[in-house]
């Protein structure tokens, strides 16, 4: 299955804004996605949360968009839009019919120039309460959905700016005034602290000429000093464990350990391990805990790639009405610990590689995924052309290489366990965690 090689320009406007050409005359589409080089690490004690809330107030109208009309004129067209973020990056993207690619762009240039000539106060005020509400559905009043949270607190140090989580904290985003929010704008949302990727059917001339017209008079920010050097041991010093009694269906161990950073091609292995462990009903994981034993309800595991000093390898199991949580949790470290000091069977190896593969292929066949792509590799590594060269990386990795990772890994010292047990009250549908007790891409 060769992967689609992405042919692309690299060029960057005389304010610093880098742009990635892709045109795909297969596509009657063009996706357009932008990414910010600034996500929940790059914010300051006491002001979290303000890359989060940007991802809302940004659809809150500038200078020549109205409240919301942005959503509006984009889903008039024809067109789809969103935008995420992360510990690392935020992003925006739009995927349009191909003669609405001036659109999309005219809108992107607009809120990156002009966004402070609209918000005001009622607009802060309404998205605060937007990202509380946001808060209280996806996480408080969740099932287990303050997990990722619990793990950011364990893992990184409380000095560390992945310690907390993407959505921020409550108080900060209450206490945080015009002029804070104004500032964070001033100092990340500008073209040389942004990359713009445009996939599909378009004529590179003419793309070229509308961002230069769009975004070339944008005036560049004074950025700041690099973040300080994040890097940390993959050792905690010691087992971290904590235990929380909540309104969950049925009990839940999580474990969670500091893994190398993304680009490192150590993760690759991890993450090829991660097939291997619970990629699907054939994986180790799903096979011994859920079909053989039938002492789990569902298993995961998974890696979260972050560029900050370490990422996180992380996964769960679901235990099942009647078995004993230290059963499910002592059955699942047993299958860290056998990946960790066994090479993986050649047949398993294919496996893996296969899922991996068809994941990385599907992807790339999608225009969407090809902009998200080369922007990420662009703001990560200023190398796009990673995009034509990871799936080689991948699967290229060995079994020594899986167990090399994992024994460095997974030992004892470096694990972080939380545990869900259900309350006495909790429902037998598992309903919402309302009155919790317990404390992104968001």
């Amino acid at each position: 299955m060769p992967a689609p090689h992405v042919d692309f320009t690299y060029d960057r406007l005389p304010n610093g804004l880098r742009y990635i050409l892709a045109p795909d005359p297969l596509a009657p589409v063009v996706a357009v996605n932008i990414w910010y080089g600034v996500g929940s690490r790059h914010e300051s004690p006491g002001k979290t949360g303000f890359a989060h809330l940007f991802e809302h107030v940004m659809f809150q109208g500038s200078a020549h968009v109205s409240k919301a009309e942005h959503i509006a004129l984009i889903q008039a067209a024809g067109g789809t839009m969103n935008g995420t973020t992360w510990l690392d990056r935020t992003n925006y993207f739009e995927t349009m019919p191909s003669h609405q690619l001036e659109l999309a762009l005219w809108l992107e240039a607009d809120r990156m120039a002009t966004l402070l000539e609209a918000l005001n106060q009622e607009n802060l005020d309404n998205q605060r309460e937007v990202v509380k509400n946001e808060k209280r559905w996806s996480y408080d009043n969740q099932p287990y959905g303050l997990w990722s949270h619990k793990l950011q607190e364990h893992l990184f140090p409380p000095d560390h700016p992945y310690h907390h989580p993407t959505i921020g904290s409550m108080e900060d985003l209450d206490a945080a005034s015009i002029d804070d929010v104004a500032g964070f704008f001033r100092t990340h949302y500008a073209p040389n602290n942004a990359v713009l990727s445009i996939v599909g059917d378009f004529d590179p001339g003419e793309a070229r000429a509308t961002i230069a017209r769009l975004f070339g008079p944008i005036e560049p920010a004074p950025l700041g000093p690099p973040l300080p050097e994040v890097a940390l041991p993959l050792s905690l010093g010691g087992e971290v464990r904590e235990d929380l009694v909540d309104r969950v269906p049925l009990a839940r161990v999580y474990l969670g350990y500091r893994a190398p950073v993304f680009g490192d091609r150590r993760l690759h292995a991890l993450e090829i391990a991660g097939q291997i462990l619970s990629g699907g009903k054939g994986s180790r994981l799903h096979r011994r805990l859920v079909r053989e034993e039938r002492i789990a309800q569902d298993v995961a595991f998974f890696v979260m790639g972050f560029v900050g000093g370490a990422s996180i390898a992380a996964g769960w199991a679901t235990v099942r009405p009647g078995v004993d949580v230290a059963r499910v949790e002592a059955a699942y470290l047993e299958e860290l610990d056998r990946i960790a000091r066994e090479p993986v069977t050649a047949d398993e190896l294919v496996r893996a590689r296969a899922l991996v593969e068809t994941d990385a292929v599907g992807a790339l066949q999608r225009v969407e995924d090809r902009a998200d792509q080369l922007s990420m590799y662009a703001t990560h590594f200023d190398q796009p052309d990673r995009i034509n060269r990871e799936l080689a990386e991948y699967l290229a990795v060995t079994a020594e290489d899986i167990r090399a990772v994992c024994a460095e890994t997974f030992p004892a010292d470096h694990r972080v366990v939380i545990t869900y047990l259900p309350a006495a009250d909790a429902t037998a549908d598992g309903g919402g965690l309302q009155g919790a007790g317990t404390e992104d891409a968001a």
